[in-house]
């Protein structure tokens, strides 16, 4: 399953992630740093850390699980 993940600083300078299930591919760069650009501005969420304060990275990224059968 692929996320988007949006991270960014807060007041306590750690860095607060928000990721969101299945973006639409590929992914509109502009149309991200747009986004996250109106979160800060509205602080429209809040980290245990206070508010978010600035950008730091957007990724795609993708995990892969795959089992492996063992005797019990």
């Amino acid at each position: 399953m692929k996320k988007l993940e949006l991270q960014f600083e807060n007041e306590e300078g750690k860095t607060t992630t928000i990721s969101l299930d299945q973006p639409l591919e590929p992914v509109d760069a502009e149309a991200v740093n747009a986004a996250m650009d109106t979160i800060i501005a509205e602080n429209a969420f809040e980290s245990s850390g206070g508010e978010l304060i600035a950008k730091k990275a957007a990724r795609v990224v993708e995990r892969n699980v795959v089992e492996i059968e063992i005797e019990v």
